[in-house]
């Protein structure tokens, strides 16, 4: 079954197609290959940039672009991305190989093209005849735990990508880099997220060593060997990456990482298989992190709150395009829900604090 459980593209969603008039003879130039067969088909994860399966003759590729209708241009840069990838690939065999970056003529928008990981990919929903027993969720919370550490344990100098991000004054400038960007996209009065905004910025704390981050780490963005799920072939998803404080990147995950005994509302906007019997929980997960890295979690609380702080502002600035008629998509609906549970379970992680 495990070829089964391989992740699949399915049809473009309506709004969200590939120009492939364009498209086709722009790659079958640039990679060689006149007269080859093009076509597209969307993976259905993810909720910011758009990825598309593009099959050239009997290459895969992937192809990632800007949402349609995205006016936050730093959001979606698609030349860092690849910047990032590009340095990445030479020293971390568990990114995809970044081929070439498109050109905005072509489709509108910047876009790149990159090799296919091809594995499997845990969401929310298993992969049909798919099973996680006890003790395979706790090897899944561990390879993602070990492999968060890896990361952050890359020689950022060696692989050159120390140049590609400003860790100095990192998590004040993202504190109130997030806050200003809730404030440019409110639809709805949430009032807990204008508590924790104003605590976050209250209590900075003081940061280590620089690292690499991913600041996007969830399950749905790792991929996964099918013969055996415990290994990671591959981390997907680096438009936020940047080099700042390595425990900013911890809350994050731990945002994503959703327990069986949480809120119904919280539960619902699972990314991955986390709150299955033998996962660890938010607090093992953080401690597993903590032996292999050597890291303090004394000011855990500060940075929990603010990955779910932070991934409130990005449902947020979702559900805006979609009340703006920017998307179709019908997740997008139902983001506000999200922004209102994940700044309930800040303002608990900060009474627990």
């Amino acid at each position: 079954m495990s070829a089964a459980w391989i992740d699949a593209a399915r049809p473009v969603r309506s709004g969200e197609a590939l120009d492939l008039d364009r498209l086709a003879p722009y790659l079958q130039q640039a990679l060689d290959m006149p007269g080859a067969p093009v076509s597209a088909l969307q993976f259905p994860g993810g909720h910011s940039n758009l990825t598309y399966l593009v099959r050239i003759g009997e290459r895969e590729l992937v192809l990632r672009r800007p949402p349609f209708g995205a006016q936050i241009k730093t959001a979606h840069d698609m030349d860092r991305e690849y910047a990032f990838l590009s340095r990445l690939a030479p020293v971390y065999p568990r990114v995809p190989r970044p081929l070439l970056l498109g050109d905005e003529a072509v489709l509108g928008a910047r876009f790149y093209v990159m090799e296919r990981v091809r594995g499997v990919v845990l969401r929310s929903r298993l992969p049909p005849g798919l099973t996680i027993g006890p003790e395979l969720a706790r090897g899944l919370s561990v390879a993602a735990a070990e492999t968060l550490a890896e990361l952050h344990a890359l020689d950022i100098h060696a692989a050159g990508l120390a140049p590609l991000g400003h860790p100095d004054g990192y998590v004040r400038r993202q504190v109130e880099g997030w806050t200003r960007r809730y404030a440019a996209a409110v639809t709805d009065e949430i009032p807990a997220m204008e508590r924790v905004a104003a605590w976050l910025a209250e209590h900075l704390p003081d940061s280590g060593p620089p690292t690499l981050i991913h600041n996007d780490f969830k399950y749905d963005n790792l991929v996964l060997d099918p013969d055996d799920l415990t290994q990671v072939r591959g981390v997907l998803d680096w438009e936020m990456a940047t080099i700042g404080d390595p425990l900013m990147d911890l809350g994050t995950a731990l945002c994503y990482w959703v327990e069986a005994s949480d809120p119904p509302e919280l539960r619902a906007f699972a990314f991955g298989p986390t709150a299955l019997p033998g996962s660890y929980t938010r607090r093992e997960f953080a401690e597993h992190y903590a032996r292999v890295t050597g890291r303090s979690l004394a000011q855990l609380p500060f940075y929990s709150a603010f990955g779910l702080y932070k991934t409130a502002v990005v449902a947020q600035q979702i559900y805006l395009r979609y009340v703006r008629g920017h998307s179709q998509d019908a997740r997008f609906a139902m983001m506000i829900v999200g922004v209102r549970a994940l700044a309930d379970q800040a303002e608990r992680v900060l009474a627990g604090a």
